[in-house]
């Protein structure tokens, strides 16, 4: 159907159709063991359910190539492939046979003391390698805090709209969630109020992602220690997604969280995936910002270790070739991939004017996606954001990501880490769909004021 066919997710099809035997029809014997439904309720609000249900509605009989634009892998196109520096890493360290063997659960001493390294320019307090754990991905970062800082009763506040890992672990991990508003009337700024009403005696933490996903923006420095005074106030630590660090096109500048970590104790995730456009090479950290060894004296240092006993070490190739990856990170590399995620910016927020019952309300600065909300009571036959990105895959082959799939419901996420004749394929599909669905009355008025616009 497609050139972009092995993007396409799995068929849930044989999940579907797939029932629990416990008795053998040939024989008398009777199976004593069956699926457990532990991670069913966590699976549940992860993107992937969603995608996948999306992908399954696209259809040959559209004749149409199909654009999966909700989920980002920037690595998939050429216009973004990692630097030949960065390569040339990987492929010494395959050469050498320095990166064949088991590593620490927390990592080889020159990975972590390279993270050190790179990190520490931008912090007051500086951290030292005992303070750096390495982890699968930033995904396994999340999961092993997660699951560290779990116990009855506890809670945990995450952003809404936000990255779904977070709650979908939180869920596994028998966490409270409680969402706080991320406001698009303040750039997306966190609702500091809404926290601070929230929070309770048995709040752990409080997430943020900055730069951030979906929103695209980049917290200021004040907005910041306004958060990390929050958390002193709330007796609870921070933590702070910050993947995207490198990923920036705007003009407000990255600052740490760590940078705060005097005022309230800050744990930072962080790795390559997003930077370094490799995402497949599962390289992730976590970073420990606590000159006052709160971490230590509550336990919480030590239960990450305990979780990273029992959980898959990170690539002990990669690891190794870790310190010269960030040595000789390329400004070049970093400059081409924002330079081009910020002209697909532009294009989309061009085109989108154009486009009824979609608005983008503020362009991003920085990561790989763009939020549009849904002008619903323009629209006929469209009950909400899921159903609107249902029809769309159905008609166009086209799939967008819900915007309940983020916790903000009646928005879309439009992924811009993709070539830019890809996006435009997309937008004159959803302008074709828009114009489609529009109710008569709302398209009637929009000829009129064209009309209006020619005779100026």
């Amino acid at each position: 159907m497609s050139h972009h066919s092995h993007l396409v997710a799995p068929s849930l099809q044989a999940e579907k159709e797939a029932e629990t035997q416990t008795q053998d029809a040939s024989s008398d014997s009777v199976w004593r063991f069956k699926g457990s439904d532990t991670a069913a309720k966590a699976s549940s609000v992860t993107m992937r359910v969603i995608v996948y249900k999306l992908f399954d509605l696209c259809s040959q009989e559209v004749k149409k190539t199909l654009l999966p634009l909700a989920h980002g892998d920037p690595s998939v196109y050429p216009c973004f492939r990692t630097s030949i520096d960065v390569e040339n890493a990987i492929v010494d360290v395959l050469r050498s046979g320095k990166g064949n063997s088991y590593g620490p659960a927390a990592g080889i001493f020159p990975a972590r003391q390279a993270v050190a390294d790179y990190v520490n320019p931008d912090l007051t307090n500086k951290v030292t390698p005992d303070d750096i754990f390495m982890t699968v991905g930033c995904n396994q970062g999340i999961e092993v805090v997660i699951q560290s800082l779990a116990r009855p009763n506890a809670n945990i506040l995450l952003p809404r709209p936000s990255y779904p890992h977070y709650e979908a672990r939180s869920v596994y991990s028998g966490l409270e969630v409680r969402k706080y508003d991320l406001l698009p009337e303040k750039e997306w700024e966190i609702d500091l109020q809404g926290i601070e009403a929230m929070a309770d005696e048995n709040t752990v933490a409080m997430v943020i992602i900055n730069p951030n996903n979906p929103c695209g923006n980049v917290y200021s420095h004040d907005h910041l220690k306004k958060v990390a005074e929050t958390a002193r106030k709330l007796g609870i630590m921070v933590i702070t997604d910050e993947v995207y660090s490198q990923t920036i096109f705007g003009d407000n500048p990255f600052v740490p969280m760590g940078r705060f970590s005097s005022i309230a104790p800050v744990l930072t995730l962080s790795g390559i995936s997003k930077g370094w456009i490799v995402p497949g090479w599962r390289i992730g950290w976590i970073a420990l910002n606590d000159p006052q060894g709160i971490f230590k004296a509550t336990g919480v240092v030590q239960s990450i270790q305990q979780n990273l006993d029992i959980t898959p070490d990170p690539t002990t190739m990669v690891q190794v070739a870790l310190p010269e990856i960030l040595k000789k990170s390329n400004k070049e590399m970093f400059a081409k991939k924002n330079s081009i995620l910020k002209q697909n910016v532009e294009l989309v927020c061009d085109r989108l004017k154009d486009i009824p019952c979609v608005v983008c309300t503020k362009k991003p600065e920085s990561c790989t996606y763009l939020l549009t909300k849904l002008e619903l009571p323009s629209m006929e036959d469209i009950e909400d954001d899921m159903d609107f990105c249902m029809k769309l895959a159905k008609e166009e082959n086209l799939v967008l990501l819900p915007g309940v799939a983020l916790g903000l419901k009646n928005w879309i996420r439009i992924t811009i880490g993709v070539e830019a004749q890809m996006l435009e394929d997309a937008l004159e599909r959803l302008n074709g769909f828009c114009q489609r669905h529009m109710k008569k009355t709302v398209a009637s008025l929009q000829d009129l004021k064209l009309s209006d616009n020619s005779e100026i």
